[in-house]
């Protein structure tokens, strides 16, 4: 059931943290008004709710961001840009957001991620930022940002932290290209390296953290918490699981830094991904025993079903498609 009198803005709700957390809260009954670029790809992505609403437009305008949030009492700040354009674009549209949170002191959720700490074995609420790349940069920017705006009461903010997400809906060029290939038989992709323990988090499941966490009574006005969501012995080993779940053999295609560094002399994305190269070349681990503490039974979905969930949405995506 609904939370009492809530009503959520979510912006980025078609995109891969932004759309679970939307699902969440639309299957608890809450009140969801979706801000949209394209409100005929939301449609197809949600299908009809009683409880919500699509409106649509671009959370840079900042009048209609403030006429929306007026009627907010959470709003999800999942907006983001491809790497290349991430400088200025994603600090204006997170002051875009604390504006439009202040006209009624909403809460803002921010998912956040580990970008912010360089290489880093283990990473706690406690340890420092010291980011060692331009986005990594960007990033600890925004979350001053929102810091500053809740010390100043003019809203609250939660940060969840989280590592790479995978599930339904998550198009990014280091995920969906993995389910796309195992349910073709095809050869499944991954960057640098895939024979070391790497974390992830089931988009789902991060949604429902998110939920829990809006449930709670009035907390400090700035909240930071780590989500771990799930330690995998090897990637190579959950690509595998991956194929069995689609019926196909595996098999597998792994792509150097060298590609990337010689790629980057020519193309502007590469250089982006080439610059993020350490995440896929270390283990880097959130550690969430802060979370456990404050949501003791947070649920957490079995990899063979998670997977077959994931699965079952990019067959139903790839014939809506056709």
């Amino acid at each position: 059931m609904a939370t009492n009198n809530s009503s959520y803005l979510v912006l980025g709700g078609t995109g891969s943290i932004g759309y679970a957390f939307t699902q969440e809260l639309l299957q608890h009954q809450e009140q969801v008004t979706l801000l949209v670029r394209n409100k005929q790809k939301a449609q197809k992505l949600f299908g009809q709710w009683p409880t919500l609403q699509l409106v649509e437009g671009d959370a840079q305008n900042g009048d209609l961001l403030k006429k929306l949030g007026a009627e907010a009492t959470h709003i999800f700040h999942g907006v983001n840009y491809p790497y290349g354009k991430w400088q200025g674009n994603m600090e204006r549209v997170t002051q875009h957001v604390i504006e439009a949170a202040a006209v009624n002191k909403a809460t803002i959720f921010f998912p956040g991620n580990i970008y912010n700490f360089g290489l880093i074995e283990v990473i706690t609420e406690d340890t420092p930022q010291k980011p060692g790349t331009k986005k990594g940069a960007i990033r600890v920017k925004l979350e001053q940002m929102l810091q500053q705006a809740a010390e100043h009461n003019r809203c609250r903010v939660i940060t969840l932290r989280l590592p790479d997400f995978w599930g339904p809906n998550v198009m990014n060029e280091g995920i969906a290209p993995v389910f796309r290939a195992a349910l073709e038989g095809k050869p499944m992709p991954w960057l640098y390296r895939n024979d070391i323990p790497h974390q992830l988090v089931y988009t789902p499941d991060a949604a429902h953290a998110f939920y829990e966490l809006a449930k709670l009574p009035q907390q400090a006005a700035y909240t930071e918490y780590n989500y771990a969501g799930e330690v995998l012995p090897s990637i190579k080993l959950w690509q595998a699981q991956i194929a069995e779940g689609a019926g196909t053999a595996p098999k597998y295609k792994l792509y150097p830094g060298w590609v990337f560094r010689l790629m980057g002399l020519f193309s502007a994305d590469m250089r982006e991904i080439s610059e993020m190269g350490y995440l896929w070349q270390n283990t880097l681990l959130l550690n969430d025993d802060k979370l456990r503490r404050t949501l003791p039974n947070l649920k957490h979905t079995p990899m063979k079903q998670a997977i077959a969930e994931t699965l079952a949405w990019h067959r139903e995506m790839g014939e809506l498609e056709r």
